[in-house]
């Protein structure tokens, strides 16, 4: 015959303190590590009611088990911790990008170029921050640019981005040959052509009667890295261009009639929204000039207005479609930004905004260890 007895205990715990130190450090890699954790957990008191047949009996003897689980439960809390944030937390930060692809031409570098600094009021982290050419990623735009300085706390997060990181992202799609177009047949409007037509009918008279049918065509190269300038009042983006008129004779070479420098200058609207930064621009200024002849210049003058139109409704678009789909800010996934605001400094870009966690840190730790076990 055994005899048992059943009921439940309501166990409470007052005076809980857990104190922990994080040290964050830089890995091998630039990514953000924790390197140890110092843990104090203290529990002050526990108190604990039992029911069942023999529940007084059990109240008699409550002092003793709950100081016997006040002891264990000192000793279990800080290992626990421990091995969250250096085994779990860790394998979190080590999903999140430092260096990837943006498109087929450039990828970009966001690995820490020092340990993170941690001040009463901030985390801050500096990240490098630089586009490279994916076909050679060695070659790379130095950096001059003005080293910003973050002074707000409303939000959560506050990202500065210097004109080096538009830069460098400029400079590598300059270097993988991405800026430059040709605009012949169907691209070339039948007013433009009939401009151009009358523009040169002297020059290809004087050159070859016969060529005077043949379609035109205009070749346009950026000459140099676009430099980015930021100001309070917004940013913008000088860029200068070869631009090359030339004839298509059917089954002959092409046969150059003039060749033009042609400078811009284009607003540019930084925008976040949830991960990926966004720039979208918009021509402001156009000038041409001949690369000949200061004669030549003055008869270009009716190709101004023409020629700009042709920007704003072949090139810029073209412009627009590589940067409206953003580059993705290094967050680990089930986070984003949102309430996002951007204000502009002399010489760099700061963004505020707070996070939103579509998923609890225990959702994204299992998401996490889940992807390992389906790639082992």
């Amino acid at each position: 015959m055994c005899d048992y007895d059943t009921g439940n205990i309501n166990a409470s715990a007052e005076g809980v303190n857990i104190n922990t130190v994080l040290n964050l450090i830089r890995d091998d890699e630039g990514r953000l590590k924790i390197n140890n954790m110092t843990c104090d957990a203290k529990i002050a008191k526990m108190k604990a009611k039992f029911s069942g047949t023999l529940g007084k009996v059990y109240d008699f003897l409550a002092s003793f088990l709950t100081s016997g689980m006040r002891f264990i439960l000192n000793q279990q809390i800080c290992p626990a911790l421990n091995h969250a944030a250096l085994v779990h937390v860790n394998s979190l930060l080590e999903t999140i990008p430092v260096r990837t692809e943006v498109d087929d031409y450039i990828g970009i570098d966001y690995s820490l170029i020092d340990d993170p600094v941690v001040t009463s009021q901030s985390l801050d982290m500096h990240f490098r921050g630089m586009f490279f050419d994916l076909s050679d990623p060695n070659n790379t735009l130095e950096n001059h640019a003005v080293e910003p300085v973050i002074k707000e706390y409303d939000r959560m997060v506050y990202l500065a981005l210097s004109e080096f990181f538009f830069d460098s992202g400029m400079f590598s799609y300059y270097k993988a040959g991405v800026f430059q177009t040709h605009i012949v047949n169907e691209k070339m409007s039948k007013d433009m052509e009939m401009l151009l037509r009358t523009t040169y009918f002297g020059a290809i008279m004087m050159l070859n009667p016969a060529l005077a049918d043949a379609p035109f065509s205009l070749q346009i190269a950026v000459n140099s890295p676009p430099k980015t300038t930021i100001k309070t009042t917004g940013a913008t983006v000088v860029m200068t261009a070869i631009v090359k008129v030339l004839l298509l004779p059917p089954g002959q070479a092409p046969v150059q009639l003039s060749s033009m420098t042609m400078e811009t200058k284009f607003n540019a609207k930084v925008s976040m929204k949830g991960k990926r930064l966004a720039i979208h621009a918009d021509l402001r200024r156009f000038k041409i000039f001949s690369n000949q002849s200061a004669l030549e210049s003055l008869a270009l003058i009716p190709l101004q207005a023409p020629l700009k139109t042709m920007l704003q409704m072949s090139v810029v678009p073209l412009i627009n479609n590589w940067t409206k789909r953003g580059v993705r800010i290094p967050l680990a996934d089930g986070m984003d930004f949102i309430e996002e605001v951007v204000e502009y400094h002399n010489g760099f870009i700061v963004i505020g905004a707070n996070l939103h966690f579509s998923k609890g840190l225990r959702e994204m730790m299992d998401g996490n260890n889940q992807e390992e076990a389906d790639t082992m």
